[in-house]
Protein backbone atom coordinates (compact mmCIF):
# COMPACT_ATOMS: atom_id res chain seq x y z
CA UNK A 1 0.00 0.00 0.00
CA UNK A 2 1.62 3.05 -0.90
CA UNK A 3 1.10 6.47 1.43
CA UNK A 4 -1.33 8.68 -0.64
CA UNK A 5 0.71 12.49 0.71
CA UNK A 6 4.51 10.63 -0.08
CA UNK A 7 3.92 7.67 -2.02
CA UNK A 8 5.94 5.21 0.08
CA UNK A 9 5.11 1.93 0.91
CA UNK A 10 3.39 1.53 3.78
CA UNK A 11 3.40 -2.12 5.05
CA UNK A 12 0.01 -2.71 6.48
CA UNK A 13 -0.65 -5.71 9.28
CA UNK A 14 -3.43 -7.43 9.65
CA UNK A 15 -3.79 -8.51 13.49
CA UNK A 16 -6.42 -10.28 15.50
CA UNK A 17 -8.90 -8.13 17.37
CA UNK A 18 -9.12 -8.38 21.08
CA UNK A 19 -12.01 -9.34 22.79
CA UNK A 20 -13.78 -10.65 26.28
CA UNK A 21 -15.85 -13.24 27.08
CA UNK A 22 -17.26 -13.83 30.82
CA UNK A 23 -18.73 -16.92 32.74
CA UNK A 24 -20.74 -15.16 35.41
CA UNK A 25 -21.49 -17.52 38.44
CA UNK A 26 -24.14 -17.08 39.84
CA UNK A 27 -24.39 -19.53 42.68
CA UNK A 28 -24.13 -23.03 40.88
CA UNK A 29 -25.33 -21.94 37.59
CA UNK A 30 -23.90 -19.28 34.81
CA UNK A 31 -25.03 -16.66 32.57
CA UNK A 32 -26.00 -17.29 28.56
CA UNK A 33 -27.41 -14.58 26.66
CA UNK A 34 -28.92 -14.82 23.75
CA UNK A 35 -27.56 -12.81 20.64
CA UNK A 36 -29.71 -10.21 19.24
CA UNK A 37 -27.48 -9.66 16.37
CA UNK A 38 -25.83 -11.75 13.99
CA UNK A 39 -24.31 -14.55 14.49
CA UNK A 40 -27.83 -15.59 16.63
CA UNK A 41 -27.55 -17.98 19.18
CA UNK A 42 -26.82 -18.39 22.82
CA UNK A 43 -23.49 -17.22 24.14
CA UNK A 44 -21.64 -16.11 26.96
CA UNK A 45 -21.72 -12.43 27.41
CA UNK A 46 -18.44 -10.14 26.10
CA UNK A 47 -17.65 -8.16 23.17
CA UNK A 48 -14.56 -5.93 21.92
CA UNK A 49 -12.08 -4.40 24.09
CA UNK A 50 -12.21 -0.53 23.09
CA UNK A 51 -9.16 1.45 22.69
CA UNK A 52 -7.27 2.32 25.61
CA UNK A 53 -9.74 -0.34 27.85
CA UNK A 54 -7.79 -2.89 30.05
CA UNK A 55 -9.05 -6.49 29.43
CA UNK A 56 -10.43 -6.36 33.19
CA UNK A 57 -12.12 -3.07 32.82
CA UNK A 58 -14.23 -4.40 29.63
CA UNK A 59 -14.76 -7.82 30.96
CA UNK A 60 -16.85 -5.71 33.77
CA UNK A 61 -18.32 -3.20 31.18
CA UNK A 62 -19.83 -5.85 28.81
CA UNK A 63 -20.96 -7.98 32.02
CA UNK A 64 -23.03 -5.10 32.92
CA UNK A 65 -24.30 -3.63 29.81
CA UNK A 66 -25.54 -6.96 28.36
CA UNK A 67 -26.59 -8.43 31.81
CA UNK A 68 -27.41 -5.90 34.12
CA UNK A 69 -25.23 -7.29 36.55
CA UNK A 70 -22.43 -5.73 38.55
CA UNK A 71 -19.67 -8.48 38.84
CA UNK A 72 -17.02 -9.14 41.75
CA UNK A 73 -13.95 -11.45 42.23
CA UNK A 74 -13.15 -11.22 38.36
CA UNK A 75 -10.05 -13.54 37.28
CA UNK A 76 -8.56 -14.31 34.13
CA UNK A 77 -9.43 -17.46 32.58
CA UNK A 78 -7.81 -18.55 29.28
CA UNK A 79 -7.38 -16.82 25.88
CA UNK A 80 -9.04 -18.88 22.71
CA UNK A 81 -7.50 -17.41 19.42
CA UNK A 82 -8.52 -20.05 16.79
CA UNK A 83 -8.94 -17.79 13.51
CA UNK A 84 -11.76 -19.41 12.79
CA UNK A 85 -13.57 -18.50 16.24
CA UNK A 86 -15.75 -15.63 15.21
CA UNK A 87 -16.86 -15.98 11.46
CA UNK A 88 -16.83 -12.38 11.27
CA UNK A 89 -12.79 -11.88 11.42
CA UNK A 90 -10.29 -13.20 13.07
CA UNK A 91 -10.52 -12.55 16.94
CA UNK A 92 -8.88 -13.56 19.97
CA UNK A 93 -11.04 -13.53 23.33
CA UNK A 94 -9.51 -13.33 27.18
CA UNK A 95 -11.80 -15.03 29.21
CA UNK A 96 -12.96 -14.04 32.65
CA UNK A 97 -14.34 -15.90 35.34
CA UNK A 98 -16.59 -13.35 37.97
CA UNK A 99 -19.61 -13.60 40.46
CA UNK A 100 -22.93 -12.21 40.61
CA UNK A 101 -25.51 -12.63 42.92
CA UNK A 102 -28.65 -11.84 41.42
CA UNK A 103 -30.51 -12.97 38.35
CA UNK A 104 -29.11 -11.33 34.99
CA UNK A 105 -31.65 -8.99 32.98
CA UNK A 106 -31.35 -8.73 28.94
CA UNK A 107 -29.79 -5.42 27.65
CA UNK A 108 -27.51 -4.06 24.64
CA UNK A 109 -26.45 -7.07 22.47
CA UNK A 110 -28.47 -9.28 24.24
CA UNK A 111 -31.95 -10.17 23.75
CA UNK A 112 -32.48 -12.25 26.64
CA UNK A 113 -30.17 -13.49 29.72
CA UNK A 114 -30.82 -16.48 31.55
CA UNK A 115 -29.01 -18.80 34.04
CA UNK A 116 -27.83 -22.24 32.85
CA UNK A 117 -26.18 -25.47 34.35
CA UNK A 118 -23.97 -28.05 32.56
CA UNK A 119 -26.80 -30.03 31.93
CA UNK A 120 -29.48 -27.46 30.69
CA UNK A 121 -26.23 -25.52 28.41
CA UNK A 122 -28.34 -24.50 25.21
CA UNK A 123 -26.53 -24.81 21.81
CA UNK A 124 -23.67 -22.12 21.54
CA UNK A 125 -21.91 -20.13 18.72
CA UNK A 126 -18.74 -18.72 18.13
CA UNK A 127 -15.84 -21.71 20.06
CA UNK A 128 -18.21 -21.23 23.47
CA UNK A 129 -18.83 -24.69 23.80
CA UNK A 130 -15.29 -25.81 24.01
CA UNK A 131 -14.93 -22.42 26.52
CA UNK A 132 -17.76 -23.79 28.65
CA UNK A 133 -16.21 -27.46 28.28
CA UNK A 134 -12.63 -26.34 29.37
CA UNK A 135 -14.39 -24.10 32.22
CA UNK A 136 -16.56 -27.29 33.99
CA UNK A 137 -13.60 -29.61 33.79
CA UNK A 138 -11.48 -26.54 35.44
CA UNK A 139 -14.30 -26.64 38.19
CA UNK A 140 -14.45 -30.07 38.83
CA UNK A 141 -10.57 -30.34 39.37
CA UNK A 142 -10.50 -27.50 41.56
CA UNK A 143 -13.02 -29.29 43.30
CA UNK A 144 -11.20 -32.36 43.82
CA UNK A 145 -8.41 -30.16 45.04
CA UNK A 146 -10.57 -28.48 47.94
CA UNK A 147 -10.54 -29.75 51.36
CA UNK A 148 -13.50 -31.32 52.78
CA UNK A 149 -15.12 -28.64 55.60
CA UNK A 150 -17.31 -30.84 58.24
Amino acid sequence: MRCPHCQKTIQVYRNPVPTVDIIIEVGREIVLIKRKNPPYGWALPGGFVDYRESYETAAAREAEEETGLVVTHLQQFRTYSDPDRDPRQHTASTVFIAQANQKPTAGDDAAEAELFTEKTLPELVFDHGKILADYFAYKKEALKKEPLTP
